[in-house]
């Protein structure tokens, strides 16, 4: 019986150390669930200007996001029409991870992982896989910033050939009913 007890006593540590992953499970749900939130809270119409870093002026300029909390709200769909043509991007939790895979122009699909956020101000995705060809560019990095109820940034890195990236800062404020849709231009991809 001391025995028993004894060896019970050794494998308790053990025991508890196993409930860790499903504890981390839980705070990394918790923790896509929480950005997931963020991001739905810029559900809306918003306006504003594109930079591009090198310079691209086929792509600065004004811009339209519109973002739509849809399946019940078990997505959100971030669409942009470069060119007049919808380009979406749809954000959902899978796991215990929050996903956004970007229906790009270039014809490929590639999917990003949210990084564990520091704060509610900002949500970080990094590239994890993709459907489709890499060229001529695809999607490599997308950082939203929350300034506000009415104004955020979207900051997206695009993979080019030659291991060159592009750059493309969105400074966006919430539309209002009078606030006048910006011009239509076509944009040509980022090369």
């Amino acid at each position: 019986m001391v025995l028993s007890v004894g060896l019970l006593a050794q494998c308790r540590p053990a025991l508890a150390q196993g409930a860790s992953p499903g504890q981390d499970s839980t705070a990394a749900t918790h923790e896509a669930q929480t950005s997931f939130g963020v991001l739905k809270a810029l559900a809306g119409t918003w306006t504003g200007s594109v930079t591009t870093d090198p310079h691209n002026p086929e792509i600065e300029g004004a811009i339209q996001v519109t973002m739509r909390v849809a399946s019940h709200g078990n997505v959100l769909e971030h669409e942009i029409a470069p060119g007049g043509v919808p380009e979406p991007t749809m954000i959902y939790v899978g796991g215990d991870r929050l996903t956004l895979v970007h229906y790009c122009e270039a014809g490929n699909r590639p999917r990003l992982v949210a990084r564990i956020a520091a704060d509610t101000t900002t949500v970080e995705f990094e590239f994890a896989d993709i459907s489709g060809s890499v060229e001529p560019v695809y999607l490599q990095h997308l950082l939203f910033t929350i300034v506000s109820a009415d104004r955020h940034t979207e900051d997206w890195t695009f993979q080019l050939p030659d291991q060159k990236r592009l750059h493309a800062h969105f400074d966006l404020k919430r539309a209002t009913a009078n606030t006048p849709k910006p011009p239509g231009k076509v944009r040509a991809r980022p090369h």
